[in-house]
Parts: C-alpha cells; structure tokens; sequence
C-alpha cells in the first residue's frame, strides 16, 4: 500500500520524505537533552546531545582514522561476500548434485547463532585484520546467495523454453536469461550483506582489535568516555551507509541502464 502522500502534491511528498523525519528527530533530541539535564543524569551513564556534540572537539582526526579503518575492512568484506554469494548461487542452480549436497547444509549452518563464532574467528586466525573480514564474509555471503538463487529460479519460463529450443548450453541461458532476472533479487540480497559486513567488521574489533570503530568504542568505554562512544557510534552509522549506499547506487544505475537499452 502506498502512503497517503503518493498521491498528493509534490510539497506534500517533500514534507513527508524530508521535513516530517527532520521535526520528529529534533523532537526527539530536544526531549533526550531536557530529560538528561532535568533529572540530573550522569554523562558517565548518558550524556546529552549537546555534550555528544562538544565531544568531537579535538577528537575528529582519531576518529576519522579509526573510520577508514572500519570503512575499508566493511568494503572489501561487502564485495568477497558478493562475489561468493553470486558464484555459489551459480553453481547451486546449475547443478542439482550440488544444490543436493550444500544447500540443505548451509542452510542448517545459517541457523547456528553465528555471534557466537566471533571470538572463534579470532582464535583461529588472530587480531588482525584477516580474522575480522573472514567473520564478516562469513555472516553477509548467505544473503547474496540465496536472493540470487531466488532470482535466478524465477526468470521468464517463455525465454527458458526458446533458450532449450535453440540448443543454448545451460551457462548461455544462465548469463543471457537468467541474471537479467536476477539481478533486482541480487541487489536486494547486496544490500542486506552490506549491512552485515559493516556489523561483522565492528564485532571482531569488540571482541580483539588495535583500531577502528569497535576498538575506538571499547577503549572509550573502559575509560568512562560514555560521551566519546556515542561520538563513535555516530560515525560508524555515517560508514554503514557509505557502504549501504553502494548497492543502492547501482541498483539505481542498472535500472537506468536497462531502461534506455
């Protein structure tokens, strides 16, 4: 269902798309900033927007390092998951030995609660920054995977049948028909890893790291830098969407692209 505004002008689509979330945040701010100062709440436990805001002084250029950090690690851990995903979707539909054999098992293996893996991860291969991509992979690829499965099942069956009347091999019918229709599931699929990946990079520098966002967090915290921490988390929300921003833009790019082809 559309919202009611769909149908409306288009000052009432800006209102609603734009000024309508700015209010209710500043709403929202305004309402955290008098409760902390009115109930005299300690910073150590929750700090005020203001003091949130005061925090960044002097600060801006460790965080901004610590930011790269965690932004680059999200990054290359979001494309080894699309990669992997898409190859083994692939497989999976050409080969039903092969779907046979993993898909059932890897589905049994998404159901184990996969943060309790995270310290293993870095038992197994240490601090650095390999541990943490791996974790990340580990938990985004799944994503990919099924959503491109999904697509690539469910293209036209017309084009399927005039592929197999003209003899094209299963992998021409594979690029030519099916990944068209599985890309909007593709993309879907990359927007939920890319999510992920950010969220699998930021467990493994909690759990043992010597930089990024969840180091930065962690050593703020012990330290009773509650203000700081918030400052973290903020920016962490600004890399998260620098990275989810990725499929979004190329979604928004493929469609064009098919649209004028």
């Amino acid at each position: 269902m559309k919202p009611a505004y769909a149908s409306g002008t288009w000052r009432g689509e800006r209102f609603y798309a734009f000024f309508l979330p700015l209010v209710t945040g500043i709403l929202v701010l305004g309402a955290w900033q008098y409760a902390v100062k009115a109930y005299n709440v300690s910073p150590v436990i929750m700090p005020a927007p203001l003091d949130i805001l005061l925090s960044f002084k002097g600060i801006g250029a460790e965080l901004a390092h610590h930011a790269w950090v965690t932004g680059k690690e999200s990054l290359l851990a979001f494309f080894l998951s699309c990669v992997i995903g898409v190859v083994l979707a692939y497989l999976l539909s050409l080969s039903d030995t092969l779907f046979a054999s993993f898909y059932p098992n890897l589905v049994v293996f998404q159901i184990i609660p996969k943060i309790a893996l995270a310290p293993m991860f870095t038992f197994w291969l240490g601090i650095a920054s390999t541990s943490r991509i791996s974790y990340a992979i580990f938990i985004s690829f799944f994503p990919v995977m099924l959503a491109m499965m999904s697509g690539l099942s469910r293209a036209d069956v017309n084009a399927l049948r005039l592929c197999k009347s003209i003899g094209a091999s299963k992998w021409q019918t594979l690029f030519s028909v099916q990944t068209p229709y599985a890309l909007p599931y593709f993309f879907t699929g990359a927007k939920v890893a890319a999510t992920m990946s950010t969220i699998g990079i930021v467990t493994g520098e909690l759990i043992s790291a010597n930089s990024g966002l969840g180091f930065y967090v962690v050593r703020a915290q012990s330290l009773g830098q509650t203000p700081k921490v918030f400052c973290a988390l903020l920016v962490l929300c600004v890399v998260g969407l620098a990275v989810y921003a990725i499929p979004v833009q190329a979604e928004a790019r493929a469609r064009r692209w098919w649209r004028g082809s």
